[in-house]
């Protein structure tokens, strides 16, 4: 089974080599890596152009930032892998857990698989007490509305099958991708697993992006994908 690894990519100069070589070090049989650079301007571009690119099978430019949304929706029309997973450009997120979110779509359990920051016994960087209260309230507002009972609605991995994916039209340029892929994928009636993960939170003086805003337009998608489309 092949694997299509989808990373957006904006302002990462710092990080995306490290991201790059912990993918490809994950231990999965057979994988597709797609970086889609988001118009960055910190020198990410011309790192991609000359040390990256051959290590990596596709790297697609945005020529005007439009946020990642809109960069999973360019790389999730480019994937050629039997599932597909989202993975952060920064260092947040281990690609080391790859085996451990696959296993319930190897097993044939799962079309889905969302890693849980708030469940099972993996390493968590302490971080932001606030961040985490808005995730859970995000969580448990997604929940009411899906009516699925996930612990972890804003985190980055999330795994597909690709025929899963290619039956969802993502409108979302930003973070509200998450809400808006969540109503979708429970709207879809295919079985959804998720499993725990190892997190290590960075600050934002380290490059964290999400902000207040973020959470209101979550907010805003998680009516507009349960509520208002019904």
């Amino acid at each position: 089974m092949k694997l299509s690894v989808v990373i957006p990519c904006y302002n990462e100069v710092r990080t995306i080599r490290h991201i790059v070589d912990r993918v490809r070090a994950a231990p999965v049989a057979e994988r597709e890596i797609i970086i889609v650079d988001d118009c960055s301007r910190d020198g990410t571009r011309d790192l991609l152009r000359t040390e990256i690119a051959p290590l990596v099978d596709k790297v697609l430019f945005h020529e005007v930032n439009q946020g990642k949304g809109a960069a999973l929706r360019t790389g999730f029309r480019a994937v050629t892998g039997d599932v597909v997973v989202v993975q952060d450009a920064d260092l947040e997120y281990d690609p080391q857990d790859y085996p451990r979110l696959l296993q319930p779509i190897l097993e044939g359990k799962a079309d889905v698989v969302f890693g849980s920051r708030f469940q099972g016994g993996q390493p968590h960087r302490v971080v932001y007490f606030w961040h985490m209260v808005g995730n859970k309230v995000l969580t448990l507002l997604s929940n009411m509305a899906t009516n699925i009972n996930l612990t972890d609605m804003e985190t980055c991995y999330k795994v597909f099958r690709r025929e899963v994916l290619q039956r969802i039209e993502i409108e979302e340029n930003r973070f509200g991708f998450e809400p808006e892929i969540t109503a979708k994928v429970a709207r879809l009636g295919v079985v959804i697993y998720e499993v725990g993960i190892s997190y290590y939170g960075r600050t934002y003086a380290e490059g964290k992006k999400i902000g207040w805003r973020d959470g209101f337009r979550a907010l805003w998608a998680i009516a507009k994908y349960n509520l208002l489309r019904r």
